[in-house]
């Protein structure tokens, strides 16, 4: 009798068996079901849309960069290779190129370290935290159209806002629209004064799901506030810190809206191009001019290949060099 009480249970005891009802196995059959196939059911929904709205484009786009595709008179003819061909041989495609990279670099570094450190200041015991917390997304909630208008006037060659204060300490005005460079900084100031704060909040939360007794602990063993950064916070929201650099790569490879408005709406980005990104620049060769549809999807994928080489990059470089800090 005792050995029957503290026997286990049967396996399969909540399986019906043959001899019971139909419905009592169907229904148990309908439960497995659901168990395994409706997580699926859940996210096909995202599945299906993205297949329609994303993926179809994207290989539509494939097949489209074949061809000599005009839009106006909607005759296609199947050139193969020949687009990328003319699209790599094309000056004006790799100084879009040149400019792309350039931004890029000047307003994603710095934008991710000021992000880094307002963060671990945010992310201690001050007045008004909270205040401050939700005052640093208030620029991303911003039109970026808007803001391109209002940081098109701070840098405008004459009577702009920048060159007022230059000359205050006697430094002469600079051409910021004529200068290759310069434009680079104003754009690049644009890009960091929207989302730097917007990364920051992401570090943030990151960085609010350390345990304090890692703080706690270095601080008994005499690690300065900075030494706990640098061998603690960093290290443990490294994950974070490769997920804001890929989105940043890919945001900032496709500047599009920040240069057209900083150029009053022009499209080939100054004078001479001089902040001309390669966005504009596909946007030029097929819905402008001779409406080049079959150009702009080759430049397309060039510029998604060259997006993807990046994010490979800086993901490789950030996590080596956490490694060598964890060292």
């Amino acid at each position: 009798m005792s050995s029957a009480v503290g026997a286990a249970p049967p396996r399969h005891a909540a399986s019906p068996s043959p001899s019971e009802p139909v419905h009592r196995r169907r229904s148990y059959r309908l439960g497995r079901w659901d168990i395994k196939y409706s997580p699926y059911l859940y996210v096909a929904p995202f599945f299906v849309l993205f297949g329609i709205f994303g993926l179809f484009p994207v290989l539509y786009t494939v097949w489209v960069s074949l061809f000599e595709y005009d839009l106006l008179s909607d005759t296609k003819e199947f050139v193969g290779m020949e687009n990328y061909r003319v699209v790599l041989g094309d000056a004006q495609f790799w100084n879009a190129a040149y400019n792309t990279v350039g931004m890029f670099v000047v307003s994603t570094v710095p934008q991710l370290v000021v992000a880094l450190m307002i963060a671990n200041l945010l992310n201690r015991q001050m007045r008004a935290r909270t205040l401050l917390r939700m005052g640093i997304v208030i620029p991303n909630i911003t039109s970026v159209a808007a803001v391109g208008i209002i940081f098109a006037l701070i840098f405008a060659d004459r009577y702009g806002l920048v060159n007022w204060v230059l000359g205050t300490v006697g430094i002469d005005p600079i051409a910021w629209r004529d200068n290759r460079y310069a434009s680079w900084f104003a754009i690049a100031t644009m890009v960091d004064w929207r989302w730097t704060g917007y990364n920051a909040l992401i570090y943030l939360g990151a960085m609010q799901a350390i345990p304090k007794d890692l703080y706690e602990s270095a601080a008994l063993d005499g690690a300065s506030t900075w030494r706990q950064f640098w061998k603690i916070t960093v290290p443990l929201i490294r994950p974070t810190i490769l997920f804001t650099i890929i989105i940043s790569t890919i945001g900032g490879l496709q500047l599009f809206t920040e240069p057209l408005m900083y150029g009053y709406g022009l499209i080939r980005g100054g004078a001479s191009n001089e902040f001309q990104t390669l966005a504009m620049y596909i946007y030029e060769r097929t819905f402008t001019g001779n409406f080049e549809y079959g150009t702009g999807a080759a430049m397309s994928w060039l510029l998604f290949l060259m997006i993807i080489i990046f994010a490979l990059i800086n993901f490789a470089l950030v996590r080596r060099s956490v490694k060598g800090e964890q060292k």
